[in-house]
């Protein structure tokens, strides 16, 4: 199985940032433009990218439309967006400004059909869910609400609703560069049949080796690249050696 390696560009206020667990006014990076920190990413040799609009996860308000088509119109890279995407519509307009694969968080907990019906209209491989955990429970709403549903449960609902591929932030390593919990990544992808995307806490070049081992078939790094923890160049030619 291929693994991909996508570079983070957080969206939050129209600036590129990156929280602290997905808290607002945590910021351990807020660069102010997000357009000029994904091209910095594919000039290292990244082929993919992967956006979250903060704004529309936290708030439900998407004011970074614009920011999210320069970028994509201005690099020929595998781009995934998430953040907010609240409706089918979101869903739609996302998907036709020629983004790769939608990022499906809270709408398709709320309404599990979206994911069926994005599915058979554009392809299973262009819908990701995202089951993001803190404390074993898969939260909602901007990791504002718990649910009592676990990662496991919910990927196979998910898988048998016909997404493609599933995108697992464990919340409690998030943007702490602590390293990596490898073992609630490791149930999930044994327990699906679908790809596994990992995020939360990547912060060296073994924590990604660690995820492509146990079967991801991707990983998000954020702050490390950004606070320099994490040579991303490295980490691109340890992935290919």
């Amino acid at each position: 199985m291929s693994f991909d390696l996508f570079p983070a560009v957080d969206l939050r206020g129209g600036r590129c940032v990156q929280l602290v667990g997905g808290i607002p006014g945590t910021e351990v990076v807020s660069l102010d433009d997000p357009l000029a920190q994904a091209v910095r990413w594919a000039e290292m040799g990244s082929s993919t990218l992967h956006i979250i609009d903060l704004d529309g996860a936290i708030q439900g308000v998407r004011i970074n439309g614009p920011i999210l088509q320069r970028i994509v119109e201005s690099l020929d890279l595998f781009v995934q967006v998430g953040g907010g995407v609240r409706s089918r519509e979101d869903a739609e307009l996302i998907l036709d400004l020629g983004v790769d694969r939608v990022i499906l968080g809270t709408a398709a907990l709320a309404r599990p059909e979206m994911v069926k019906n994005l599915a058979a209209d554009y392809g299973s491989d262009r819908v990701m869910v995202a089951l993001d955990v803190r404390g074993g429970k898969v939260t909602t709403e901007g990791w504002q609400r718990d649910l009592e549903k676990g990662a496991i449960e919910l990927g196979l609902q998910f898988q048998e609703r016909g997404a493609g591929s599933i995108l697992f932030t464990n919340i409690d390593t998030e943007g702490r560069l602590r390293g990596i919990d490898p073992e609630p990544t490791r149930r999930l992808i044994e327990a699906v049949e679908i790809p596994v995307v990992a995020a939360g806490g990547v912060s060296t070049v073994e924590d990604i080796l660690v995820l492509r081992d146990v079967g991801a078939a991707g990983a998000v790094v954020g702050t490390a690249i950004y606070t320099g923890k994490l040579d991303f160049k490295k980490a691109l030619s340890a992935l290919r050696s």
